[in-house]
């Protein structure tokens, strides 16, 4: 299993973060969309039991068919703190994905990447500890501000901090539904991390990785407190 650290409190989370956000990579396109292998990552708590599930589901890029998919269950080692809630997850989401015996490819996260107070969400600390490329895409803007894109699948408008620093995008799905928001993690350019997005959403307004690994780390969760 790849190895993670779990601080004591707060002010050590951030010392992690700031450590491990200069390990970034910006400069690399990732591979390109529709190729290969994409992979889904999600969590869901039981927040009374302290118990967090985590999916991991392979899908062939192309033609969106599972290949493969995994699941683990964790405690919940750390407490909900806003900007830190990777540390909540990151072990489990670990975890499920060393259960693969699938090239993992992309990893597209139920989250952020840039697009966080610290510039280091669950995907940019996935990526920098797997060295796979990864992306976010969030169903919220988080604290982050956005125009309104056009009306049709692929518009976008940028997403910006206070300052107007852009951190990602908020993009059309299908036509007339609400934006996702799209963020850089790993390794993968934001143009890229739209194209991905866009390829991973043909039907509905979350992408198809998003959408299976939502319902196995439910259905794992399930299993687990039942």
């Amino acid at each position: 299993m790849t190895s993670v650290r779990t601080p004591a409190d707060e002010a050590e989370a951030r010392a992690i973060q700031d450590e491990l956000r200069a390990r970034v990579i910006l400069d690399e396109a990732g591979p390109p969309p529709g190729t290969g292998t994409v992979t889904g990552v999600d969590v869901a708590y039981d927040d009374e039991r302290d118990v967090v599930a985590a999916a991991a589901v392979v899908l062939d890029a192309r033609s969106l068919a599972v290949v493969e998919e995994a699941t683990a269950v964790g405690r919940v080692s750390f407490p909900y703190v806003p900007g830190l809630l990777a540390f909540r997850e990151i072990p489990t989401v670990l975890s499920a994905l060393d259960g693969l015996t699938a090239d993992p490819g992309l990893v597209v996260c139920d989250g952020y990447g840039l697009a966080h107070p610290r510039r280091f969400g669950l995907a940019s600390h996935l990526g920098v500890l797997t060295g796979l490329p990864t992306i976010g895409v969030a169903k919220n803007p988080f604290t982050f501000t956005y125009e309104q894109p056009g009306p049709r699948r692929g518009d976008w408008t940028p997403l910006l901090d206070d300052n107007g620093e852009d951190v990602g995008r908020a993009l059309r799905t299908q036509d007339r539904v609400k934006p996702l928001f799209v963020s850089v993690g790993h390794r993968v350019s934001l143009d890229n991390a739209c194209a991905h997005t866009l390829e991973l959403a043909p039907v509905y307004r979350l992408p198809e990785s998003t959408r299976q690994a939502d319902a196995l780390c439910r259905q794992a969760l399930r299993e687990a407190t039942t």
